[in-house]
């Protein structure tokens, strides 16, 4: 699982979303991301995160229809169901180079929880 400094709480995540910039990445199944998702995400699913974001920026931005993150951005967050999932993409995003993404942890299973959906 990813430490600490990886992760991102449900308030952490709605300051995020509020700012509006940045990169917010499900990494769920179709199916799980067809029956409700985040506002604002992209969906990678995690088996293909490191071929997604290993794509040059034109074809991240044709694919996706977002502009990719620098390596540097602290604005680059994945998340799953429950954590465990977008940890593992993390963890993935950080060995490609990624050095600040997060994880929101709670998943969509909080934020769904929590947003009342």
């Amino acid at each position: 699982m990813a430490s600490s400094n990886k992760e991102i709480s449900y308030s952490d995540l709605k300051e995020f979303l509020k700012k509006g910039s940045g990169l917010l990445v499900d990494v769920r199944s179709k199916d799980e991301v067809d029956r409700g998702r985040i506002p604002g995400s992209i969906h990678i699913p995690v088996e293909t995160v490191e071929k997604e974001m290993s794509l040059d920026s034109a074809e991240f931005q044709s694919k996706f229809g977002v502009n990719k993150p620098p390596l540097d951005s602290s604005e680059l967050i994945f998340h799953c169901q429950m954590g465990k999932r977008g940890a593992v993409a993390t963890d993935k995003a950080i060995n490609l180079g990624f050095k600040n993404a997060r994880n929101y942890a709670g998943g969509y299973r909080e934020w769904s929880e929590k947003e009342g959906k």
